[in-house]
């Protein structure tokens, strides 16, 4: 075997690892970003702990198949950037949305949550939902309210009996 069909066998399997490992992957058209607006969504991507990587859509579409997600070759036309994120769902949807937002040239071309293959409705629908520390913040004060309740009742309680008994 020759060493470029090598390196792109090592390519292919990269992808299709990075696609069974990560929690949510999106794919992106980044035409028209100009060298500064990359770096600023680069850094983004980093800050939220998102891996963001221009791949051959050739490549990709191998990947794809090696790991059943064959729904994403019709996106894959143009220049493609892959975002993955291993931890968080949310994160790569959010981030690039809220950039797509301020930078028109940036377009969201669809993705995968838990290795389904998602439209770009749901990768917008995902980019609206909070984040993890969010949903736990939701969670505790869910669980929260109803202690607190019973704490102003009893109160209540004890100030009525208060009253009662200084009248």
């Amino acid at each position: 075997m020759s060493k470029v069909l090598e390196q792109k066998q090592q390519v292919v399997s990269e992808i299709a690892d990075k696609f069974r490992n990560s929690k949510a992957a999106v794919l992106v058209d980044y035409r028209g970003l100009n060298v500064a607006e990359a770096t600023e969504l680069r850094s983004q991507l980093r800050e939220a702990g998102v891996d963001f990587k221009v791949y051959k859509n050739t490549m990709v579409r191998r990947a794809t198949a090696d790991t059943d997600l064959t729904g994403l070759d019709e996106v894959l036309v143009g220049p493609t950037a892959l975002a993955f994120s291993e931890d968080d769902v949310v994160a790569p949807a959010k981030v690039l949305n809220n950039f797509a937002k301020e930078h028109e040239a940036l377009e969201i071309k669809g993705g995968v949550v838990e290795g389904e293959v998602a439209t770009l409705e749901q990768i917008k629908e995902l980019a609206t939902l909070p984040d993890y520390e969010g949903l736990v913040s939701m969670f505790l004060s869910v669980l929260q309210a109803p202690i607190r309740n019973f704490a102003y009742a009893t109160q209540a309680v004890a100030d009525q009996k208060e009253e009662e008994e200084s009248a």
